[in-house]
């Protein structure tokens, strides 16, 4: 009898583990990280919930986007979005067709909002796209 629970104990702890390493594997933030460190466009989105803020990465340099919740002609959409940057230092080296890149990625899935870049991005900015 107690052979067989010790069996099932450890059944129990090598279905936790297995459940443990998908969790881990399937994170977005996981995904974020692997992305920022080797330098390539990640965007890392819930489009169904418009409170929580959507995060991306490019060329090594992670952005927020604070989204804004308003109405269009026909229904509420996400109409205007805050971009900040969390680390500055990671700008080196981006160009104002890498912010125009990265616009045209973000009115791809939000097509109504207009983008307000924050400190100091909109610096590099001296022209909008509208």
């Amino acid at each position: 009898m107690l052979v067989v629970m010790f069996r099932i104990l450890i059944l129990i702890a090598l279905a936790l583990l297995v459940y443990t390493w998908i969790q881990y594997y399937r994170n977005p933030q996981r995904r974020l990280r692997i992305a920022k460190a080797s330098h390539e466009f990640y965007f890392l989105d819930e489009p169904n919930n418009s409170k929580k803020n959507f995060q991306f990465v490019y060329k090594g340099c992670l952005f927020e986007g604070e989204k804004y919740l308003g109405a269009t002609e026909n229904s509420f959409e996400v109409v205007n979005i805050h971009v900040v940057v969390t680390d500055p230092l990671d700008l080196r080296g981006l160009t104002r067709d890498d912010l125009y890149f990265l616009e045209n990625e973000i009115l791809i899935r939000y097509p109504h909002a207009k983008i307000e870049w924050k400190h100091p991005i909109n610096q590099l900015l001296l022209t909008s796209i509208d």
